[in-house]
């Protein structure tokens, strides 16, 4: 117990790191990913719409396609060598960012090309606007769609981020490593787990929560 208290505040500096990492990351992502889903999802024949949507597609199969590890390597090591450069922070926030808010966007396309097209029929034929009929009749229907496939992402996204001690940013694993190789002993590793354990069943409970306030949509 005494060893345990004494490397417990490092784990814990660590944990910051990693809820940091998480909680800026999940709200630059998620609007994004919503922003970008109608062009994504636009099955318009305007020229533009086509592009937009071809580029859309790239960025995603891209994102989606390759390891988060790997675009976080040639964001941090790679893009310096064409004089695109980015402290550790901020190369881990603008990969996972760019990652996460890839998923985002394919998820709300799903949710939104799932809406039955009465519906914007029926808005149409009621005389509301673009924005009303996203706001009453679409959105609340999309997000109990997509809640499932965002809540595992999420959690996810708390695993994830153990990755960021490749580049030499501080976080939950990394000082679970430093102290499990100092003392050579896997204490810390198992305190390590635990805490992301404690992390993903928070998430978890608060995943079933939501879920459980749009289940009048049903």
């Amino acid at each position: 117990m005494e060893y345990i208290i004494g490397i417990m505040p490092a784990l814990l500096k660590g944990t910051w790191t990693t809820l940091w990492v998480f909680v800026i990351t999940l709200i630059c992502a998620l609007p994004l990913g919503l922003v970008l889903s109608p062009g994504l999802g636009s099955r318009s024949k305007n020229p533009l719409a086509v592009v937009l949507r071809w580029v859309l597609s790239a960025y995603t199969w891209i994102f989606r396609g390759t390891p988060l590890l790997l675009q976080m390597i040639f964001i941090f090591y790679g893009l310096p060598t064409i004089h695109i450069v980015f402290d550790r922070n901020s190369a881990v926030l603008v990969t996972f960012i760019l990652n996460y808010a890839a998923y985002f966007a394919e998820i709300f396309r799903g949710g939104y090309q799932a809406i039955d097209k009465g519906q914007f029929e029926a808005a149409t034929v009621l005389k509301m606007s673009r924005w009303q009929t996203f706001r009453y009749v679409i959105m609340g229907q999309i997000t109990k769609i997509v809640l499932p496939s965002i809540g595992n992402e999420t959690i996810n996204l708390i695993k994830d981020s153990s990755l960021v001690y490749v580049i030499g940013i501080g976080d939950l694993l990394r000082a679970g490593n430093i102290a499990a190789s100092r003392d050579v002993t896997l204490v810390p590793y198992l305190l390590v787990g635990l805490i992301y354990l404690v992390l993903t069943f928070i998430l978890t409970i608060a995943q079933k929560r939501v879920e459980k306030r749009f289940a009048f949509y049903r």
